[in-house]
């Protein structure tokens, strides 16, 4: 069965379109949730949550504003990203020891897999490192801009102007 078929056929809530589309998609997005929020059991949980919102909302989902796998990991990101923001995340972090930081770290620097793993390496690659930076932080660490500023050392202003202009390059590649 086509792409498209398949999501008119969940669309429709059709079970066995669902379970293939899990098939298809669920060790990609498992991978863009662990890259987050780095916890292989909050990921997991989140990849359920994420499934079934995409069963709940597939409604929802509109070709014209973009491609499904794009629709998913939007998902996907901003439920990772509010489980890093809640409370109980926040609660459970303040115990971590020495050695996770480490592993923290060196996990979130791994930016080039993670693009590479949704499509966009090709055209990171060619952006300026300021724009490479800001996407990294804003898009796959989940910072928020004030975060992101703060982090970089520049003004809130300046982040938001210099992430829509990145942006703006990156929509300008993809539409060539």
């Amino acid at each position: 069965m086509q792409q498209d078929g398949l999501i008119h056929e969940l669309q429709n809530g059709n079970q066995r379109a669902f379970e293939r589309i899990y098939e298809l998609y669920s060790e990609s997005v498992y991978g863009i949730i662990f890259s987050i929020v780095n916890d292989q059991d909050i990921a997991e949980e989140i990849l359920q949550d994420v499934f079934l919102k995409i069963w709940n909302n597939a409604s929802s989902y509109n070709s014209s504003k973009g491609r499904f796998f794009t629709w998913i990991l939007n998902i996907a990101r901003n439920a990772s990203i509010d489980q890093l923001r809640s409370k109980r995340h926040k609660n459970s972090q303040k115990n971590l020891t020495a050695d996770n930081f480490v592993d923290i770290l060196e996990s979130k620097s791994n930016f080039s897999a993670q693009a590479d793993a949704i499509g966009i390496q090709k055209y990171i690659d060619v952006l300026k490192p300021v724009c490479k930076k800001l996407i990294d932080l804003l898009f796959f660490k989940g910072f928020t801009q004030k975060e992101t500023a703060e982090e970089l050392d520049m003004p809130l202003g300046t982040v938001k102007t210099r992430n829509r202009a990145c942006i703006n390059s990156l929509r300008n590649m993809l539409a060539e």
